[in-house]
């Protein structure tokens, strides 16, 4: 039986703080997208933290650009990127305005709306599989650069928002260096993941980039 969630939307004094201190309170929370077909909820599983202009592996790191005009704005609000040309991947602005911290949502359990998932996630062989990863978290939830700048603090109707959820518990939260980051970034160990969760994506190093011959 799974445990109902708390649905109240998280406020904005919540994103407002240190990135590591929101990180890891992001899991077990509830991520309610509202589609043109209707709604899909999903329990968050893993996610990453990136330090703004601190922190090499963030998109913030060489400062304000058109694309991460975002993450220099309010806590509480969607970045929303898109990467190798397919791909949209799903963050959420942290600390006070002008910090541009944020953290990537990486992977979850759908809990509502499956069977809409689905219909964007086929290649799927298993409902644990639909938002396994950030770039399959963003395709089952429908979510690309239109939702950039969203205010994830206003809760349902709102077409994404952050719920309170239900945290798991403090001996099932782990951390590890984040998947892909490279250079001086790569041993930062703020990946946070809910433990045995089969929701939560595989862990890869950076792997550098080889050039054409």
């Amino acid at each position: 039986m799974i445990e109902s969630p708390d649905r109240t939307p998280l406020p904005r004094e919540f994103f407002d703080r240190p990135v590591l201190e929101v990180a890891p309170e992001l899991l077990g929370c509830t991520l309610a997208r509202l589609t043109e077909d209707g709604p899909i909820e999903l329990r968050l599983t893993e996610v990453e933290a990136y330090a703004g202009e601190l922190d090499p592996g963030s998109h913030a790191f060489r400062g304000r650009t058109a694309r991460n005009d975002v993450m220099f704005g309010p806590p509480g609000h969607a970045y929303v990127y898109f990467t190798y040309g397919m791909w949209h991947c799903l963050n959420v602005v942290c600390g006070p305005e002008g910090t541009a911290s944020g953290i990537l949502l990486r992977a979850g359990e759908i809990r509502v709306g499956s069977e809409l998932a689905r219909k964007r996630r086929f290649s799927a062989r298993h409902d644990k599989e639909l938002a396994k990863g950030p770039a399959r978290l963003a395709t089952a939830l429908d979510v690309d650069r239109t939702l950039n700048g969203t205010d994830l603090c206003t809760g349902p109707p709102a077409p994404l928002s952050l719920l309170t959820g239900t945290p798991p518990r403090l001996d099932q939260v782990r951390n590890g260096p984040r998947t892909g980051v490279g250079g001086d970034g790569a041993h930062h160990p703020w990946r946070y993941w809910i433990d045995t969760d089969p929701t939560v994506s595989p862990y890869r190093a950076h792997a550098p980039r080889r050039r054409a011959t």
